[in-house]
């Protein structure tokens, strides 16, 4: 019957059994109907799940773009962020997005933290930049363990994600950058803000230097005495009594995992 040639094809050749839409019928019931053409397959990406327990542990990165003095016109902010701690450990406006200029963002970011082999995974998305082969070299080279996003999932980069967002929610951030050297000064001013004077709920209302640098312990002893003087000073104004302060976390998550047993397991 020639089940390999589409039906019409075979009514070129001179050979008519059926309609077209009967042999279609009838090689349906046969299970003989597929898609002809090479279909692509798209591979089967695996959720990340990091954890970070300490600094230096777990980076995330990304890259976006800031607008510039004309329309079309763009500059793009590189930043990389201390995933337990919120601290930008590195960052960077340029003309252009490419793989070469982040390399040299990376390297200097833990030289800066003297990172050592096998210590650090280095999480992002699935861009161009990120994906490349000199990127994947460079970091194997380095000895930094990488990961990546699935794709279209914001949600495996949350880090980056909310920390672009404060970024452009920022009152000083404008509309447009008249020039390179504007939005290479505002960024040195935002993240001297961010790192140093911004205090995250998450982290206790430190900021992320005072975590980074190890500093949380002491700040949060300070409190505790300032909090006990004014509450043995003045017990009235403690309704509720001496409330405890708010901890900061022990580890942070990318995508924990579902299980309880499994969390549970990994922190210890």
């Amino acid at each position: 019957m020639g089940g390999e040639a589409p039906p019409v094809a075979m009514l070129d050749e001179g050979i008519y059994h059926c309609s077209w839409r009967s042999m279609y019928r009838i090689l349906a019931e046969h299970d003989q109907v597929r898609e002809r053409r090479r279909q692509r397959r798209h591979p089967q990406y695996e959720k990340p799940e990091l954890l970070a327990r300490s600094q230096n542990e777990l980076w995330t990165w990304d890259i976006t773009s800031l607008k510039g003095p004309v329309p079309w016109h763009y500059y793009y902010l590189y930043v990389i962020i201390d995933v337990f701690n919120r601290y930008v450990v590195g960052f960077m406006v340029a003309e252009r997005e490419s793989a070469e200029l982040a390399i040299e963002l990376i390297e200097t970011s833990c030289q800066r933290q003297h990172i050592l082999p096998e210590e650090l995974t280095l999480h992002s998305d699935r861009g161009a930049a990120m994906t490349s082969k000199s990127m994947a070299l460079f970091l194997s080279d380095l000895g930094v363990n990488k990961s990546h996003s699935r794709p279209h999932v914001s949600n495996d980069n949350p880090f980056s994600e909310a920390q672009f967002k404060t970024v452009k929610y920022h009152p000083t951030f404008p509309d447009r950058f008249g020039s390179i050297q504007d939005a290479r000064a505002w960024a040195q001013d935002f993240f001297d803000w961010y790192n140093n004077h911004h205090r995250h709920s998450s982290l206790a209302l430190m900021t992320p230097y005072m975590v980074h640098y190890g500093q949380a312990e002491r700040v949060r002893e300070q409190r505790k005495q300032v909090l006990a003087l004014a509450y043995n000073t003045h017990p009235e104004r403690f309704v509720r009594g001496l409330a405890a302060l708010e901890p900061l976390a022990q580890a942070v998550w990318i995508n924990p995992p579902e299980s309880t047993k499994e969390v549970t397991e990994k922190l210890h």
